[in-house]
């Protein structure tokens, strides 16, 4: 039953956009929070999100934008105050025009993105952002948190994989920014504004995209290397050896390899003993450069200088795609075991090692858990999560989770890191931003939020208190 605002509110939207605010728009994948919603609403094109916006900002009700859903920091759910609208772009789904020569795709915020990648693949391209969950992430939810994954080493963020945006402004006005221009210098960058803004600034309805040549040689490795710290160091190996030809350096550890093995003992793994640290590599090469050669040679290399004993080299598309399903399954794995609290941090590489053994020793005078450290090392954005104790499960720590969180957070910053590297602040970390964001900044980012957005209705909450 819609209270007398919603049907007001109603009333107002176009014909055809509502849909039924049931649970699959008002929870998040790990169920740790719950939202609420007075109206759903799905619109087809540009100009009905416009519609719908305005007739929000009349009734002064909240807008929670939603793409496919799968964001981990509550930007897509909104648990306290009056019930918002929300605004799915699932509908909005065309892939609007791509200019293979240029190397651009235009698409709107309802793609997903194993649908682009699919696109871009039909006229020999890539689009290079790749994120296990890329079946459900839509391209809106991918610009509007800067979303990250396994290729930023080589190819960037979101951000750094757009041209231009159309977008719908808090005023309801529509901002035709679609470029496919690689130099624009007409004064403030409202893309690279808009685009990791979590929705607090306006909609992103469509993207211009950056696709990128499929290399004529790639190849996968997964090698054993006994520490971070000689990870890291066989990183600078490959990047010199390799010269801009890698495009994926992703830490494992053995705590990983085991939680696969208790989720999914029907997946098969290289190494009979579970190697406590492992690193996936992937690399793209020129046409008369290949990739089982260059991979050798950089174990060879990494053999010599002690910082690699044993590996295996992907001899097929099959054995690679094998080799990254243990990656991508990890988070499935973590999963199934239920995490105490997990962290999303990025560092400086020359930092990566010292924070992990000095947050582990930390952490062992607090309790007895399992710590699973793995995620993009070429980039030096971990993914820093805590598990209990077996035989123990995660309720049994609800009384520190929030100071455990908060103690590691602390060694991160210290350390000249982000307790934010890719899936954004959301709800979940507005403290956090509150507490250790530079002042000056705050402030200019509370100036922006006021000037675009004066009636306070776009996704309030997240980002900023």
């Amino acid at each position: 039953m819609l209270t007398p605002a919603d049907a007001s509110l109603a009333a107002r939207l176009p014909q055809g956009v509502l849909r039924d605010p049931g649970p699959a728009y008002t929870e998040e994948p790990r169920g740790r929070l719950k939202g609420q919603a007075g109206l759903v609403a799905a619109p087809r094109d540009v100009q009905e999100c416009a519609a719908i916006i305005r007739a929000c900002a009349t009734a002064r009700v909240a807008v929670v934008p939603r793409g496919g859903g799968t964001g981990l920091v509550g930007g897509q759910i909104m648990s306290d105050g009056p019930a918002p609208l929300i605004l799915s772009l699932e509908r909005m789904t065309a892939i609007r025009d791509i200019f293979p020569d240029e190397g651009v795709m235009i698409a709107e915020s309802g793609v997903t993105l194993q649908a682009a990648r699919m696109a871009a693949a039909g006229v020999d391209r890539q689009f290079p952002l790749s994120l296990a969950s890329q079946g459900s992430a839509q391209i809106g939810g991918v610009m509007s948190t800067n979303a990250g994954g396994v290729n930023v080493l080589r190819f960037g963020n979101a951000r750094a994989l757009c041209l231009g945006i159309e977008a719908v402004l808090p005023s309801g006005e529509v901002m035709h920014d679609l470029k496919r221009l690689r130099k624009d210098n007409t004064g403030y960058d409202l893309r690279d504004l808009l685009i990791g803004a979590e929705g607090t600034l306006g909609i992103i309805t469509a993207a211009s995209l950056v696709l990128a040549p499929v290399p004529a040689e790639q190849g996968v490795a997964l090698l054993v290397v006994d520490s971070p710290a000689a990870a890291l160091r066989l990183l600078s190996l490959a990047q010199a050896r390799l010269s801009g030809g890698v495009t994926a350096f992703e830490l494992i550890s053995g705590v990983s390899l085991r939680f696969l093995d208790a989720a999914f003992p029907e997946m098969r793994q290289p190494f009979a003993a579970r190697p406590e640290w492992l690193v996936l590599v992937e690399v793209g090469l020129p046409a008369g450069l290949p990739a089982d050669a260059a991979l050798e040679g950089l174990f060879t290399q990494g053999l010599e200088a002690g910082l690699v004993h044993d590996g295996v080299i992907a001899q097929s598309g099959q054995q690679a795609a094998d080799l990254w399903a243990l990656r991508e399954h990890i988070p499935l794995a973590n999963r199934h075991v239920g995490a105490i609290a997990s962290h999303d941090i990025s560092l400086p590489l020359s930092q990566v090692a010292g924070f992990i053994d000095d947050a582990g020793a930390m952490l062992a005078g607090l309790g007895d858990m399992r710590v699973n450290c793995f995620g993009h090392l070429g980039d030096g954005n971990l993914h820093y999560n805590l598990f209990p104790a077996p035989g123990r499960v995660r309720e049994d720590y609800d009384d520190i989770r929030r100071d455990l969180s908060q103690r590691i957070h602390e060694m991160v910053v210290a350390r000249g890191g982000s307790f934010s590297a890719e899936h954004g602040v959301g709800r979940l970390k507005v403290a956090d931003l509150a507490r250790w964001g530079d002042p000056a900044r705050l402030t200019a980012m509370r100036a922006i939020k006021g000037a675009l957005d004066p009636l306070g209705i776009m996704n309030p909450g997240a980002v900023l208190a």
